[in-house]
């Protein structure tokens, strides 16, 4: 069993570490990551034409996934709602701090909270799940009980925001400003089409990452020995609603909110060259947001050998990535943007946020498996473990 009062403490230090991230942001940020261009308005394309015109995405960004360079880019670091693909820092963030054959039965405490009209799995009370079915939940489904579940299973749903946070500063994605760990529709939930293309480099490095997000189809528990099977919702990996695969696509996340509109991040793989690419806030409603990655995809692979780049992904922090500083005039021009997504977001302390939330993340770390080594005891006691 959870030390509740101490798990009550993580959670205000979770909030208290959230709250002075909830005022007014700029549209873009002080601190351009990723190279000056990547902080102007408009497309950066360097030494090759051909982009694909029809494009109405309001922000994307096309890059190697090897190199890191950016081949081509559209307010990269334009800040809007990310919807689910917000999930993609939430696994960054939780994926290896369980193993996938561990084993969690769900109570109605874990599920309480989730958001109405959130997408669902349909996890249920009473139940037993491997913590890959939760996984695979969530990647496929994009079930925010999943999320949930996984969340009270890290130490609760304001402990796991506070350590996604952490997690984005260490990736150096500072559009980024998590609210809840399921990406739903948030007053101040905002990232960026780079922040959400570092989430996915970072992830596909991991094998567990790189195998939920390619899988099309599962079969989840449906209480004793039923299952039901689930299907991945990324149209390009499965060919829904009349979408075309895309040859080559291994993943990664898709999400739609009403507010968020359709956001997108795909990666795929032809004659040796992954691409990355993530399309935020297209016009065209349904399948606009596939055909759009889809575009950008081929004119990545035809050009990717003679493109200039126009910026690059940095590395973590913790890998040894240099840190970004404040640039006079992307400071200047965020001080007198338009706050997007209705002025909601935040404009933060690069610095001194980051360092909060590395502390906190280093104890929620310690928390964690001091817990689980309780719980493995307890085991071998003969006792019931959670």
């Amino acid at each position: 069993m959870r030390d509740s009062s101490r798990l009550s403490r993580r959670a205000v230090l979770g909030f208290a570490a959230a709250a002075p991230l909830a005022v007014a942001s700029p549209a873009y940020a002080a601190t351009v990551i990723g190279g000056e261009r990547l902080g102007r308005t408009g497309v950066q394309v360097g030494g090759v034409p051909g982009l694909p015109k029809r494009l109405t995405a309001r922000a994307w960004v096309v890059a190697d996934h090897d190199s890191g360079k950016v081949l081509a880019a559209y307010n990269a670091h334009r800040r809007l709602p990310p919807a689910s693909t917000l999930k993609m820092l939430f696994a960054d963030t939780v994926l290896k701090k369980f193993e996938r054959t561990e084993k969690h039965t769900v109570t109605d405490a874990d599920l309480a909270g989730i958001p109405a009209g959130s997408s669902l799995v349909g996890v249920k009370p009473g139940i037993t799940y491997t913590v890959e079915q939760l996984w695979q939940g969530v990647f496929l489904r994009s079930g925010n009980d999943a999320v949930h579940v996984l969340s009270h299973m890290n130490g609760g749903v304001a402990a796991t925001v506070a350590e996604m946070q952490a997690k984005a500063a260490d990736l150096q994605a500072l559009d980024t400003h998590v609210v809840s760990p399921d990406g739903f529709d948030h007053k101040g939930q905002l990232s960026s089409a780079y922040d959400l293309t570092l989430f996915a480099r970072h992830g596909l490095a991991d094998a567990d990452f790189r195998a939920y997000c390619a899988t099309k189809t599962a079969d989840f528990p449906a209480g004793g020995k039923k299952t039901f099977q689930i299907q991945n919702t990324d149209r390009l990996l499965t060919g829904a609603w009349g979408v075309e695969t895309y040859d080559g696509l291994i993943g990664v996340k898709n999400g739609y909110t009403s507010n968020a509109g359709n956001t997108f991040t795909g990666a795929a793989t032809r004659d040796g060259r992954t691409l990355l690419v993530t399309v935020m806030h297209p016009k065209s409603g349904g399948s606009g947001v596939y055909e759009e990655t889809a575009q950008l995809l081929d004119w990545g692979f035809k050009n990717a050998a003679n493109a200039e780049p126009v910026g690059a992904l940095v590395d973590p922090l913790s890998e040894g990535g240099a840190s970004a500083t404040p640039d006079r005039k992307a400071a200047k021009a965020a001080a007198g943007a338009r706050a997007d997504a209705s002025g909601d977001g935040s404009s933060w302390g690069l610095v001194g946020e980051a360092g909060g939330a590395f502390a906190l993340l280093a104890g929620g770390a310690l928390a964690l498996r001091n817990r689980r080594r309780k719980a493995a005891d307890d085991a071998t006691d003969g006792r019931h473990r959670r």
